[in-house]
């Protein structure tokens, strides 16, 4: 009796742990993958299993990605894995970083004409997870996932000169939002952002989710901004030395809220996470009881489409474009992985006029179309010739676009 009874408790367990397992795989697959079609089922698998494919051959990028009228676009380089931030030297190389393997690499100009990279040089590899470069005065600054360091670094020979210098080290790294985004302000300081640990919490560490600034030698820290969830990118505009910060909103609140983020940083500013996102969207679980922290949050500069991904940020600073690219900044949409209908994976263009208006408008399209999903833009870089450059970690390469006008007919 003891014995039947045993196996049937043994059969039971095993039925409920069987179902609760099932319960749990269905409503993973109605929340997040339900309503999507089969061909974008697989392109969002693709995207959370193996995190890349191979790069678009020639045709394809011609066919599929389009730029406004007088810019043509370029595959310039490609076996890039995990390609993520850039900063062009002054000789018109540019430095990347690829946190899967832990290199920082430059990327040679293209001396020879051909429309690609003249080769690559590993500057680091085996580091911890680098993500933000940046260079100045001489010092090329790389942060790691727990650190901030600079080396010397000679743009004539692209060359490093001596060991990494550590100047910010003890950073957090768990959870969500590890990547670390560092650079050098138009006032000599240097910036660091980092993002939360999650979708939404209350951080133990009061560094998450925060925008800091520190010396060049990393001393005098401290917060000036807080409550923005993951200020991936930012950058200043030319005219008036303003920072601006890309923010990923939270998710699981639907398709379409809440809205990611342009903020406008001020020292001291509190942007809403996690209590409420973009323009007063409360949130569920904190937001109840928090009216005065909810009030004082710093509404966004400007709003994208939810779940859109805005990652890396540059105000255009060459003269010969056209006048509407005179006050813009090209933002990196890295597209959705969790909406019903994915979105973004695109380059925007964002034009700020007198009055503080800003309008958004594509830039570089097509990364989602007729072939499928070819790429996940990341950063945007301006080299000293007017070159724009997007990074891409999907398809593992980096875009050249170049504004070519049409020339007048001879008489």
């Amino acid at each position: 009796m003891a014995q039947g009874l045993s196996r049937g408790l043994r059969w039971l367990i095993g039925i409920g742990i069987a179902l609760s397992v099932a319960a749990v795989a269905g409503f993973i697959w109605l929340f997040f993958l339900g309503g999507v079609a089969l061909s974008d089922r697989t392109m969002i698998w693709r995207m959370l299993r193996d995190g890349g494919i191979d790069p678009p051959p020639a045709d394809v990028v011609a066919r599929q990605l389009v730029a406004p009228q007088g810019f043509s676009i370029s595959l310039w380089a490609t076996d890039l894995p995990s390609a993520r931030l850039m900063v062009p030297t002054p000789t018109g190389d540019l430095i990347l970083s690829q946190p899967r393997g832990g290199f920082v690499v430059l990327l040679r100009a293209d001396r020879d004409g051909d429309g690609r990279s003249d080769g690559r040089k590993n500057l680091f590899e085996a580091l911890d997870r680098p993500n933000g470069v940046d260079l100045h005065d001489g010092w090329l600054y790389i942060a790691e996932a727990t650190t901030v360091s600079r080396v010397r670094f000679d743009a004539e020979t692209a060359s490093t000169q001596g060991a990494l210098e550590p100047l910010i080290t003890g950073l957090t790294a768990d959870g969500n939002h590890w990547r670390k985004t560092a650079r050098v302000g138009p006032d000599g300081k240097l910036y660091l952002g980092q993002g939360s640990t999650c979708n939404v919490c209350i951080e133990k560490d009061p560094r998450r989710a925060t925008v800091m600034r520190f010396d060049l030698e990393g001393a005098n820290g401290a917060i000036i901004a807080t409550g923005v969830r993951n200020p991936y990118g930012f950058d200043w505009t030319p005219w008036d030395a303003a920072l601006y910060a890309t923010e990923n909103s939270r998710d699981l609140l639907g398709d379409d809220i809440p809205a990611d983020e342009l903020n406008r940083i001020v020292e001291g500013g509190f942007y809403g996470w996690p209590v409420v996102h973009g323009r007063r969207v409360i949130d569920p679980q904190f937001g109840s009881g928090n009216a005065a922290r909810i009030a004082e949050a710093i509404a966004p500069a400007h709003e994208f489409r939810a779940h859109n991904a805005p990652l890396g940020i540059r105000f255009l600073r060459y003269p010969n474009r056209p006048a509407e690219f005179q006050r813009a900044a090209l933002v990196a949409l890295h597209g959705s992985w969790n909406r019903t209908e994915p979105d973004g994976y695109k380059v925007v263009s964002l034009h700020f006029g007198e009055t503080g208006v800003i309008e958004e408008r594509p830039f570089l399209d097509g990364f989602r179309g007729e072939t499928g999903l070819i790429g996940r833009p990341v950063d945007v870089a301006e080299g000293p010739d007017g070159s724009i450059y997007v990074s891409d970690d999907y398809a593992g390469v980096v875009y050249r676009v170049r504004y070519e006008p049409a020339r007048e007919p001879s008489r």
